[in-house]
């Protein structure tokens, strides 16, 4: 996006970086209760909040800030729940993708144990939450397998299990012997913790919606937002299709698709693969109760569904247009297949779903999330490295206690780069 800080924009310029992203190709896009109800034309042209995007980012983040009171509309230019949220493999983690010692090394010690800690805390608070509306999206809590690799071998694993126990963190490390006679697997070592689950992203996310418009959320599609302008405290949103948005408070929850001003050399696109397949045997008696990842790069991560699929996805690369080859698709794709019987000997039926799908990563590992800076009263949310359903949950606090007039004690680890 083509900005001074007056708010002016080329007119032939995109205000967001568009993806291809590949639609109702994954497993979940085949389960039921995954659409909401919504408006296809605009109920108003006003409101107290509007939320761009109907993934879970923005399924959050209106269910955080709608309370019966508050003017909450959703846009997306899609289908509702039809966005980059339905190509996630739902691992919801508490490890972030840059290990606790490394990180303390990039942001220090204090910071980075206190980004641990709110991932662990958000996952906490995220399964209690869809306990508590009742959503039927198969949450649940589960353990972390964290394999040595390339990235990182025993000593660095050891490392790492240390200053995670020094955090208060949960974390057992456990040498090759351990490691065979618990797991059956083969590595130098591992890491095992708690406070990890899975869920299907999808119906989590159209659960979430619901909730919201039970209180009063209004959800328009579709809408695409073209341009933004702060006004007299109040910002105007032009649609597509010509018409204007008037809006105390904008957020864009608009996943991968980020705006256009907010490129960063901290944040990057890259590709992933993943795929959905059964089992041809019993699986481990261990593996429904676990996530599994290693590290390595490119790293394998897998988990069980609770329909006894397989769940696995990695093969990442740095290429924001990879994910879009049908050829890398099936190569890709097959590689996983072959990762995953190697490292838990199970052999797999040829997939029933195989996907691909835009990634973001910053620097980090940790998103960005707030004010974006020259533009007042509009919020985004962007760079959500291998956890984004935790730091979704991250976000929508911090986002609407920013609105809300409040402060998030953690706001300053998230904040967009100067």
């Amino acid at each position: 996006m083509k900005s001074d800080r007056r708010g002016s924009h080329d007119a032939d310029e995109a205000l967001v970086e568009k993806k291809k992203l590949h639609e109702n190709t994954s497993c979940w896009a085949k389960t039921p209760r995954i659409s909401v109800r919504h408006f296809r034309n605009l109920p108003s042209q006003t409101c107290g909040i509007l939320v761009i995007g109907s993934g879970i980012s923005g399924a959050l983040m209106a269910e955080r800030l709608c309370d019966g009171k508050r003017d909450v509309m959703m846009v997306d230019r899609r289908e509702p729940v039809r966005g980059s949220s339905l190509d996630s493999t739902a691992m919801i983690q508490h490890e972030i993708d840059v290990p606790l010692h490394v990180l303390a090394r990039k942001i220090g010690e204090d910071k980075a144990m206190r980004a641990w800690w709110r991932s662990r805390d958000a996952v906490r608070s995220l399964v209690d939450l869809v306990d508590d509306l009742g959503i039927v999206c198969s949450m649940r809590a589960k353990n972390t397998l964290y394999l040595s690799g390339d990235e990182l071998g025993p000593r660095s694993l050891g490392t790492e299990a240390r200053i995670r126990q020094k955090a208060g963190i949960d974390a057992s490390f456990l040498d090759r012997a351990a490691t065979q006679s618990e797991f059956g697997i083969d590595r130098p070592a591992s890491i095992v913790s708690k406070d990890s689950a899975s869920a299907n992203p999808a119906q989590l996310t159209a659960g979430l919606i619901r909730g919201a418009q039970s209180r009063g959320l209004r959800v328009v599609s579709p809408v695409e937002i073209t341009d933004v302008l702060p006004v007299d405290g109040r910002v105007a949103c032009a649609t597509a299709d010509g018409q204007l948005i008037i809006a105390r408070h904008v957020i864009f929850c608009s996943g991968y698709e980020f705006l256009k001003r907010l490129q960063s050399p901290r944040h990057s696109i890259i590709s992933t693969w993943a795929i959905a397949a059964k089992p041809r045997s019993a699986v481990p008696e261990w593996l429904p109760d676990f996530l599994v990842w290693e590290a390595s790069d490119p790293y394998l991560y897998l988990r069980m569904a609770t329909d006894v699929s397989v769940i696995a996805g990695g093969e990442d690369e740095e290429d924001p247009h990879a994910f879009d080859d049908p050829a890398k698709l099936a190569a890709r794709t097959d590689r996983i297949v072959a990762k995953v019987e190697d490292l838990i000997g199970v052999k797999l039926y040829p997939p029933h779903s195989r996907w691909a799908a835009p990634f973001g990563s910053t620097d980090t590992g940790l998103p960005f999330i707030g004010a974006v800076p020259g533009l007042e009263n509009v919020h985004a949310v962007m760079g959500f490295g291998g956890n984004g359903i935790t730091f979704s949950r991250i976000a929508a606090e911090i986002v609407a206690a920013a609105i809300t007039g409040g402060k998030d004690p953690d706001a300053d680890l998230f904040r967009f780069p100067a």
